[in-house]
């Protein structure tokens, strides 16, 4: 499959915050920054530098690439912890020595808990699991705000939530359509309403609706 047609990581979290916000960003790459997304893209400026380092027996990669055929997936791991561990798996660019795998996210704001992100994260070691051959538990979300983990385990329902949200957004591809606006309170904090008009966009189908309503009884007159 060509590079263009695979799917950002990220969008996981996009789609289940709001399908109309991930298709905005998915079909017409509408992005505005917000003084959030500004504060959280500083803070991630550390991370979405690619290196590896290592201490004691705990190697960790920040910005790795990651990419799942399965899911049509790809994106980048803000950092990976590889502990060494005989139940790992060996990574080509490091050596021989087997390691265990654990992502880690960063977020800005305080710790708090949004299975939006947890599905990200999931879909993260996802990808990494078909990429190695191997099994990863959990990974962790790391709030810079708070400067705390919030450790996620892996469940069932987070792979299925995955596999589910990576379909609809391929299908959200392939389809061009765009979801209809859902309005609801987390509308006034997002860098994308002005765009999106979510008050606006049941009125405007309403209205659209019956024009061609109209239309259509004047042509049978």
């Amino acid at each position: 499959m060509e590079e263009d047609n695979f799917i950002p990581i990220s969008y996981i979290s996009q789609y289940n915050y709001c399908k109309r916000r991930a298709g905005l960003l998915l079909l017409e790459q509408q992005w505005n920054d917000s003084s959030d997304t500004v504060k959280g893209s500083l803070e991630h400026k550390n991370v979405h530098t690619a290196s590896i380092t290592s201490r004691n027996s705990i190697i960790t990669v920040t910005d790795m690439s990651v990419v799942s055929h399965k899911l049509n997936l790809m994106g980048k791991c803000d950092a990976v912890e590889a502990v060494l561990s005989d139940n790992g798996t060996a990574l080509p660019w490091i050596g021989s020595e087997k390691y265990e795998l654990f992502p880690i996210e960063y977020k800005h704001g305080s710790i708090r808990t949004e299975p939006e992100y947890e599905y990200q994260l999931c879909a993260q070691a996802m990808c990494m699991e078909e990429m190695f051959g191997c099994s990863i538990r959990s990974g962790a979300i790391f709030f810079i705000s708070s400067h705390r983990n919030h450790e996620v385990i892996f469940t069932k329902e987070h792979r299925e939530a995955v596999e589910k949200t990576a379909f609809e957004l391929s299908q959200m591809l392939e389809n061009k359509l765009i979801p209809k606006a859902d309005y609801s309170p987390k509308c006034l904090k997002c860098s994308l309403k002005d765009i999106c008009l979510p008050k606006a966009s049941d009125s405007i189908s309403d209205y659209l609706k019956s024009v061609k309503q109209e239309n259509e009884k004047g042509d049978k007159n």
